[in-house]
């Protein structure tokens, strides 16, 4: 039995008349951290926004374990097991650590699993003290807890990195990895910091222009090759 978990298949999305992404194909399986790199503008966050339904598919398939996604709203992918961190964190800023945590609970629950908490355990320490006062590291952890708190089989992260300190992205890697090997989690980042994606991704893809460039192993790639692929 295939470990294959999402899988999009010939993929087109456009904004308006502007194709940005075409016949786009790919797959991420069970316990794996995909990788999908490129500079500004190729179609990285137009990809992850596709996928949990922000933006409609004009052409092809995205699958979750078979399932057909593709015509489901983002709040039925997540039921069916995606969850989606956006560029950005957009945690609720008014609301406390422990209040954004709940948001992100499935329907009828209302205990936060203890686990997230094991996780992060910054959160713990500040879990009454409102997200919007949070640092920037702070709210990525929130904004990830949150996401699990979904119970995914896939996590969809954004440019986690952007605006955190090198030091927490280091300690972001190691804790996604724990994260992906104690739940069996698929994990696909959209990403352009070359040392967390060499860090943290099993596999990594390089996007242009809307299509996939190039596609390795990471133990094939190190961080001087995989700036040359960025640079083409």
């Amino acid at each position: 039995m295939s470990d294959e978990l999402l899988k999009v298949e010939s993929l087109g999305v456009a904004y308006g008349e502007s194709q940005v992404i075409g016949q786009l194909s790919l797959s991420a399986q069970k316990n794996e951290v995909l990788a999908v790199m490129g500079l500004n503008g190729m179609g990285k966050t137009t990809l992850m926004k596709a996928l949990i339904g922000l933006l409609p598919a004009r052409a092809g398939k995205v699958t979750l374990d078979g399932k057909d996604l593709t015509k489901l709203m983002p709040y039925e992918r997540v039921a069916s097991g995606l969850a989606y961190v956006p560029q950005g964190r957009m945690v609720f800023p008014t609301l406390t650590v422990e209040e954004n945590l709940e948001t992100g609970l499935p329907p009828g629950e209302r205990r936060i699993p203890e686990e997230l908490y094991r996780f992060f355990p910054v959160l713990l320490q500040m879990k009454r003290r409102r997200a919007g006062n949070l640092s920037g590291g702070q709210q990525q952890q929130l904004a990830i807890a949150r996401a699990l708190a979904s119970r995914p089989r896939v996590l969809l992260l954004d440019e986690p990195t952007e605006g955190i300190q090198p030091s927490i992205i280091k300690d972001l890697a190691v804790q996604l990895k724990k994260i992906r090997d104690e739940k069996g989690l698929c994990i696909v980042v959209s990403e352009q910091v070359l040392s967390f994606a060499l860090a943290v991704a099993d596999r990594i893809i390089v996007m242009t222009r809307g299509a996939i460039a190039h596609e390795a192993p990471r133990s094939d790639l190190t961080e001087d090759s995989l700036g040359r692929l960025l640079a083409i």
